[in-house]
């Protein structure tokens, strides 16, 4: 069990620059309330649901986030600093990192039976701050959901969505960052939600030139020698 914590701690750690120490780590709202929620999730399992209910609740008043005791975690999941809502039936894959104001939100059933109702993150997503990841939907293995967008649709592995509602977007020089990402979108003026849909025309400008002067060489008869020496 000490071995898990340590690399628990080291996964956050390796997430987030600013703490000194394990120790420090420990300190974090977001591992209590993950602690909190393991209390809370055996016991609702248990179908103890009133004490499950009071450790939730204890864990609310004491990190300011909301765990409900049915969902359902991973490992090395890490919240950042807080203000967090996670609902009855979502589920989050391992090494999920979410960033501070968002809501895992659920739909209200329209025939009266709650069934699954909130997200299903996969392995590795990232959520940025302030975004909201509502209904019964999957977000891929890898993909990442930039600051303030409000995601109600599946999300494919490895995308990265901004907006509202969210869109997957281009990524910068047209290349996957396979490493962690802060707050899920670099740091960048193309992530701008004021930019982001000329930036989306334009690669989709560019997509179509290219496959106009594919057509027109293949027409032509020019072959990839000919292709060459003309870029």
């Amino acid at each position: 069990m000490l071995q898990n914590l340590i690399a628990y701690l080291d996964s956050i750690k390796a997430r987030d620059p600013a703490p000194r120490s394990r120790w420090e780590i420990l300190l974090y709202p977001g591992v209590l309330a993950l602690a909190l929620h393991r209390v809370a999730h055996s016991l609702y399992r248990a179908e103890m649901f009133f004490l499950a209910r009071f450790v939730n609740h204890l864990s609310r008043v004491l990190t300011s986030i909301d765990i409900h005791p049915g969902a359902t975690i991973g490992r090395n999941f890490f919240i950042e600093h807080g203000f967090t809502v996670i609902g009855e039936t979502a589920q989050i894959g391992d090494n999920v990192t979410i960033y501070q104001c968002v809501t895992l939100g659920g739909t209200s059933p329209d025939n009266g039976v709650a069934g699954k109702r909130h997200p299903t993150l996969a392995d590795n997503v990232i959520i940025g701050s302030g975004a909201q990841v509502l209904g019964p939907i999957t977000v891929g293995v890898g993909a990442r959901v930039g600051a303030n967008a409000v995601v109600t649709k599946d999300v494919v592995p490895g995308a990265v969505m901004v907006g509202i509602p969210a869109r997957p977007t281009v990524i910068e020089g047209g290349r996957s960052d396979k490493g962690f990402v802060p707050y899920g979108t670099p740091c960048s003026d193309l992530f701008d939600p004021e930019t982001q849909k000329l930036e989306l025309l334009r690669c989709e400008l560019d997509q179509l030139r290219r496959e106009i002067a594919a057509f027109r060489a293949e027409r032509d008869g020019d072959g990839p020698e000919e292709l060459r020496d003309r870029a």
